[in-house]
């Protein structure tokens, strides 16, 4: 299963979140109740995901030079920076401080399904990342053609 479709929760003053029911559904499957969050390496927002994922992205990183820059950057931003945030009885998550902070969290948080991870942003930052993100799928849509790519 994936994550898919876009959400606009509240944040509550104690900073919990409520992480949407297809998303929790999703998840069901795994031992750990809750989620993996780490700061995006890539936007200005909270990556969340499955333990699976997390398993996924290790193999990943050990297939690296053991002594390598990128291994150990790698390393140290995704598994040093990663938080494990349980469910509770609600559905909700508390977002840690430095996480919120790092992705410019205060009051409402977007949560947008992207396959096997999903995002926490803060709303205007969102908006602003979709349009780019609608222009380079517009000019770049061939690639999802069958056939590799050809228009």
């Amino acid at each position: 299963m994936l994550f898919l479709s876009t959400y606009r929760n509240r944040i509550d003053k104690k900073g919990r979140v409520s992480v949407p029911a297809p998303f929790r559904a999703v998840l069901a499957a795994q031992q750990f109740q809750g989620i993996v969050a780490y700061a995006s390496p890539q936007h200005r927002c909270i990556e969340a995901c499955g333990m699976e994922r997390i398993m996924k992205i290790n193999e990943r990183i050990e297939q690296l030079d053991p002594y390598s820059e990128e291994r150990d950057a790698f390393a140290t931003t995704i598994f040093g920076e990663s938080v494990q945030l349980s469910f509770d009885g609600e559905g909700r998550i508390v977002l840690p401080g430095p996480l919120a902070a790092f992705a410019g969290l205060s009051d409402e948080a977007m949560i947008i399904g992207k396959g096997e991870i999903f995002e926490i942003w803060e709303p205007g930052v969102f908006t602003a990342h979709v349009e780019r993100a609608r222009k380079i799928v517009q000019e770049k849509r061939h690639k999802l053609h069958p056939g590799g790519g050809k228009p």
